[in-house]
């Protein structure tokens, strides 16, 4: 895509150059700065400031283009992967958690213009929110500086994550990955228990997971879902040894 569009109603003096420090962040030479700070409007700024330009039009090219080209580079570089483990990969690699990590490791959330009240709510650090930042980046990248160049910024910045997962590292969905074990070698479902204790502002959660009704796994964290993936995960070495199957 050749557009070279700049939005005509985003407050460009609301914030010092905010494409400035995005430029060395990403080390891509820009030449639409308006492209950018719109890039980094949240919705809750641009309402305050009575902008109708955000960066949601950005956030939905930049998801299209990231998957395209995350689909890409994992058809080629894992040619023996099957079509479900591909996109597997690739659904962890362009999830929500991932996007804010590499945004968190560019400090993109020290960008992004955000309204008092996400600002005061901690939205700088909110994974929903530099996520779609991450997508709206991305798809400023591609309107910029065209494909290519946007294929390079994806491959250095998601590529080590794609490796890492592929080798049994990473963020993985170790519940999803038990429950395809647990039904492939058992023919059965995991069962979830868990409780939590401590006030409401420190909750520490405790899980269990079951199969056949013997206890398989145990984690501990800070949310429901942290202590039950733990869990998982150390259901799966169990199942694995006790079976020989594939982690």
């Amino acid at each position: 895509m050749t557009s070279r569009h700049r939005p005509a109603d985003v407050d460009q003096e609301a914030t010092p150059e905010p494409h400035a420090s995005l430029d060395e962040l990403l080390g891509l030479p820009f030449s639409q700065p308006g492209l950018w700070t719109q890039a980094l409007t949240h919705r809750s700024y641009a309402f305050e400031q009575g902008l109708t330009e955000t960066n949601e039009r950005l956030e939905f090219l930049g998801d299209a283009v990231l998957g395209v080209i995350i689909t890409d580079l994992a058809f080629r570089r894992f040619p023996e992967l099957s079509e479900g483990d591909l996109a597997k990969l690739r659904a962890a690699t362009v999830k929500m958690s991932t996007l804010a990590d590499v945004a968190r490791g560019l400090g993109l959330g020290d960008l992004v213009r955000l309204g008092k009240g996400e600002e005061m709510s901690g939205g700088r650090d909110k994974p929903s929110i530099l996520a779609d930042g991450m997508e709206a980046v991305l798809g400023a990248v591609y309107l910029d500086k065209g494909l290519d160049f946007a294929q390079a910024l994806i491959e250095r910045l998601f590529w080590p994550r794609m490796d890492t997962y592929q080798r049994g590292g990473g963020d993985r969905d170790y519940k999803m990955q038990l429950q395809e074990q647990a039904s492939r070698e058992l023919g059965v479902a995991p069962e979830y228990r868990v409780w939590s204790q401590g006030p409401d502002h420190a909750k520490e959660f405790t899980a269990t997971v079951f199969l056949r009704g013997e206890e398989y796994g145990g984690g501990r964290g800070r949310s429901k879902k942290e202590a039950e993936q733990q869990a998982a995960r150390e259901a799966i070495d169990v199942l694995t040894a006790r079976t020989g199957g594939d982690a």
